[in-house]
């Protein structure tokens, strides 16, 4: 544990090297940045695509809206694309995206923050650049940037910074420690991922309550009063300043699939619909195979990624292939593009392995043999937890319970999440070991014992592996039968499909022995550095340095795998995505103010990029309304689906794929327009009612509203009016004006998503504010009077409006607490060397 201040100012120098080794490590891997080419990352662009409404607006205002029309129909602009110019950290945390082109510095953030925690826990700069290195450059981290996913990337990128600033208060300095835990967390909330959050919360926790526990033992409760006092007041202002990020997210949450739903179980479902959260299924669609965790020690145990390998010549399918008659040419090829995956784990897909690295498991291992102490034991179980909710669905009889019982657990999805702490616990434990051995100048005799188990338990465990697979494995996917079928389709022999198939299970095994020797290779290495160094024929420069280049040589080799020079384009290329289509170019001839389409040229609900032009009935975002992903599954989604709802939603066009492939844009003559007058309403008793209402309403006759809004429909007797109108005369994202005219008291429909969990859309007739309702399941409803009226909707927050000012207060308490730690730091080491 470092033992001067924050940071000791001794061996600034090897810090310099080493955030310096850092830069080029992280644009030597992402080289082709330095090209101005870009990584071509899917949930990027889509982001990109779903904001542009949004950015348009800005570059031609200087505001922000708070609502955007651009996706499904329109959700709050907050959760898409916004400013918070109150919050401190969300500059700081826009600044690093500036510091190196991304996403290397993203990468370089990764190992900053790991080398700060390292530094904290072993005050050695060469053992914290090792594991930097290897936090950084496991792949778990690099396919998430392959796939865009920046904001999850980054949570985990702060979460060691997190980490070092609540030890550090315990261990040595609590004014330090607190200063970093504040900023590094407002940084982490910044990032924007609480799933991710979420997890280093709970372990941070429990972290907390030991150390409590152990203060109180030693009879130290007044320094445990100080230190969890600074830490408290720390959280509060790292929260505090992102209130408003955080009041919108709550807000928000309530309406979406995370939150209550008011629908019983469709007819004939088995599973029970969820009243609050997640549906159980959809959550755990992404679990790790129990057996897939090896991938942990050897990253293509079970074949890597579910697109990138590749077969050479020498390869068990190329020789079936030939060995059938199939010409050389085709059969190279088809092997070096294998159009089925040789990954053959219980996930339906993947970017790749989650490789934490075979020296990191050998070494973390050898932490539990070595290391003494809470933190050991924290960290083993905490590697333990998250590796079985990573399983998921494959461990249901614990991880349905978490689910079921544990708080907000059910909120989020995708728990193979977790897997990124269990890597970084296996690094913070692995390095710890090391610093144990060096530090402690273990002998031989002391070291003997554990370093062979460890070895025995890793590199003995990749060697069986590497010697006989297929004693342990059948190598055959859950998805092979259909692999079977699209073959036998493609050779019109089905034998000769699963000769194939049996080829390529071969070839699995093949891909684990190669992966499993390396990794032996790699551990035995390590081996033999530590028992050089015990024997003393090894300085300890060279041994931390060896270590470090060989834990270089293991993570950017994998690393290189899922992650390289071939996934970047030119920015010419990275831009042809939002190049409008022949469909697009017609559509946006139409110059109405506001109308939506459907794009079903690909999968409307999984795609922003029709966003990019259009005001889409789809998108692409992980916390969609409710009640809108409701009205596509068991409305719009269904056979024999009502035309009705999609006219009540003003789809105008239609995009569908053509003969050749191009999109062909549709016109709906039936689309209701903006607003209209209906001529009935009915009153019905719950959210199953109003469903079913749907499906055979005609929305521009009649309106179906919930019981709930009644006592604003009291009084109300309307008839078709023939001279009755109503239409929109200006549209902003977040502000509509609408001008009716009516010679009695009407009920109007708009064509717009009703959102109203904290009453942030305020409605006024003529500047006079009235009640908005909720027709036909997801629309505006407001009554209006007879005459000549202007409406208008302005989408007015308070969350915004309120928690702007909120951010601006703690962010000026953090400068404050910052400053504070720095100014008692050299008062410290003044005293230290008076």
């Amino acid at each position: 544990m470092v033992k001067n201040g924050l940071l000791s100012w001794k061996g600034l120098r090897s810090h310099v090297l080493c955030i310096l080794g850092f830069v080029v490590l992280s644009l030597g891997y992402f080289s082709p940045v330095l090209e101005g080419k870009k990584l071509n990352m899917h949930d990027i662009t889509q982001s990109e695509a779903g904001a542009h409404e949004l950015k348009q607006y800005h570059e031609k205002t200087g505001k922000w809206a708070n609502w955007t029309n651009s996706m499904f129909s329109g959700m709050p602009a907050y959760m898409v694309a916004t400013d918070y110019p109150g919050s401190l950290s969300t500059k700081i945390g826009r600044a690093v995206y500036h510091l190196l082109p991304v996403p290397a510095c993203i990468l370089f953030l990764s190992l900053f923050s790991a080398y700060l925690l390292l530094w904290v826990l072993t005050g050695s700069a060469g053992l914290s650049f090792a594991g930097a290195v290897a936090f950084a450059f496991a792949t778990f981290n690099l396919i998430s940037i392959e796939a865009g996913h920046l904001s999850k990337v980054m949570a985990i990128g702060y979460a060691p910074g997190v980490i070092a600033g609540v030890m550090l208060a315990f261990r040595r300095n609590w004014l330090g420690g607190a200063a970093i835990m504040a900023l590094f967390l407002s940084l982490e909330l910044y990032a924007n991922h609480i799933q991710i959050t979420y997890y280093l919360g709970l372990a941070l926790i429990v972290f907390v309550i030991l150390e409590s526990v152990e203060l109180i033992k030693k009879g130290e409760t007044g320094k445990l009063v100080r230190i969890g006092s600074a830490l408290g007041l720390a959280a509060i202002i790292a929260i505090g300043s992102h209130t408003t990020r955080l009041w919108n997210a709550y807000d928000y949450s309530k309406a979406t699939i995370r939150g209550t739903s008011e629908l019983s179980a469709p007819a004939g479902s088995k599973t029970e619909a969820p009243k609050n959260g997640l549906d159980k299924e959809y959550a755990f669609h992404w679990s790790y195979g129990v057996a897939e965790t090896l991938n942990l020690l050897i990253p293509n145990a079970f074949g890597g990624g579910s697109g990138n390998s590749a077969l050479s010549d020498n390869s068990e399918t190329y020789k079936v292939l030939t060995g059938r008659g199939v010409d050389a040419a085709n059969a190279g090829n088809f092997v070096r593009q294998l159009p089925v995956p040789l990954y053959w784990g219980d996930q339906p897909g993947t970017g790749g392995p989650a490789y934490a690295g075979a020296i990191v498991c050998f070494l973390f291992v050898l932490g539990l043999f070595v290391v003494k102490g809470r933190v050991k034991w924290w960290l083993a179980v905490f590697t333990g937890i998250f590796i079985v909710w990573a399983w998921g669905k494959n461990f249901s009889s614990v991880n349905y319970l978490f689910f079921d019982y544990f708080p907000m657990f059910n909120k989020f999805r995708a728990v193979t999440m977790t897997l990124a702490f269990s890597q970084l616990f296996m690094v913070i434990l692995g390095i710890m070991a090391v610093h144990a051995i060096v530090a402690g100048k273990l002998t031989w005799n002391n070291l003997q014992r554990p370093l062979l188990i460890s070895f025995a338990l890793t590199g003995g465990l990749a060697l069986i592996f590497a010697l006989m697979p297929q004693v342990f494995f059948s190598f055959r996917s859950p998805y092979d039968s259909q692999l079977v079928d699209g073959l036998t389709q493609s050779v019109q022999d089905r034998s000769f499909a699963e000769e194939i198939v049996r080829a390529i299970g071969k070839d699995r095994a093949g891909l684990l022995r190669m992966d499993a020797f390396r990794s032996f290779f790699f551990i035995a290495i390590v081996v033999l550095l530590i028992w050089l160094w015990t024997k003393g024929k090894m300085r300890e420069v060279a041994f931390v340095g060896c270590l470090a280049m060989l834990i270089v040589a293991d993570m950017m080799g994998i690393g290189k795998r899922y992650l390289n020079n071939a996934d970047f384009v030119s920015k010419e290329q990275a831009e042809v995505v939002f190049h409008p289509t022949a469909a697009d170019e017609q559509i946006l001839k139409d110059k109405d103010l506001n109308f939506r389409v459907f794009d079903l040229s690909g999968s409307p609900f999984q795609n922003a990029v029709t966003s990019y032009f259009h005001k889409s009935i789809g998108g692409y975002h992980g916390a969609k309304l409710r009640r809108y992903q409701e009205l596509f599954e068991r409305q719009i989604a269904r056979e024999g689906a009502n035309p009705g709802i999609l006219n009540m939603l003003n789809t105008k066009y239609i995009v569908t794929a053509g003969e050749n492939g191009a999109a062909m844009a549709r016109p709906n003559p039936d689309a209701l327009g903006n607003a209209w007058f209906v001529d009935s309403f009915r009153i019905v008793p719950n959210a199953d009612a109003e469903m079913a209402a749907l499906d055979s309403l005609k929305p521009g006759k009649e309106a179906v509203l919930d019981q709930k809004f009644a006592k604003d429909l009291e009084g109300l007797s309307i008839r078709h009016d023939s001279t009755a109108t109503i239409r929109l005369v200006s549209y902003t994202p977040d502000e509509l004006v609408y001008e009716s005219k009516a010679s009695i008291e009407q009920l109007a429909v708009f064509s717009e998503i009703y959102y109203n969990v904290r009453n942030e859309w305020k409605v006024t007739i003529d500047d006079t504010p009235v009640p908005l309702l909720r027709a036909d399941y997801v629309l505006r409803s407001v009554r209006v009077p007879a005459g000549t009226h202007t409406i208008k909707f302005r989408f007015d927050p308070v969350s915004v409006s309120a928690g702007g000012k909120i951010d601006l207060l703690f962010s000026l308490l953090l400068l404050a607490l910052i400053a504070a730690a720095l100014i008692a730091d050299i008062r410290r080491k003044k005293h230290q060397e008076a």
